[in-house]
């Protein structure tokens, strides 16, 4: 096997264990937002119970985080599919932790559990973004 076929061999099997990790982390927080709000919300120390308002503004992105999260899947399975699959899996999750740390720099610093979902959020956004420069390098030799 050539350096080429094992380059691509090993992107191929990384790029769907990304894919798949992070379509699962995104349509698992979609899916508790949108079915279970008060629940997935205490642990931040906030309170949707009674407060419709602010239970559908919570749902909306959850809806879209959802639709995300299922092309995020779908790069895993159909190889065709895998840079706009990890295109959306960097914008969607490098969006959501740099839109937390400028407002962490504006408003404040917020519960703690919300600081670590920044921290991971970067983190997977950064992973999808290397993974898909390395897909682009390997398809572009």
């Amino acid at each position: 096997m050539n350096s080429r076929a094992i380059a691509i061999f090993r992107a191929t099997h990384t790029t769907r264990l990304v894919l798949f990790g992070s379509g699962l982390i995104a349509v698992t927080i979609a899916v508790a937002i949108l079915f279970a709000p008060a629940a997935f919300y205490a642990g931040y120390g906030i309170d949707v119970i009674g407060d419709a308002t602010l239970a559908n503004e919570l749902k909306a992105p959850a809806g879209a985080l959802l639709v995300a999260g299922l092309v995020m899947f779908a790069g895993a399975f159909r190889r065709e599919l895998a840079v706009v699959s990890l295109t959306t899996a960097a914008v969607v999750y490098l969006s959501y932790g740099l839109s937390r740390v400028m407002s962490i720099a504006i408003d404040g610093v917020p519960h703690s559990g919300i600081v670590n979902a920044a921290g991971v959020e970067l983190a997977i956004g950064a992973i999808c973004l290397l993974t898909l420069l390395q897909v682009r390098q390997i398809n572009t030799n």
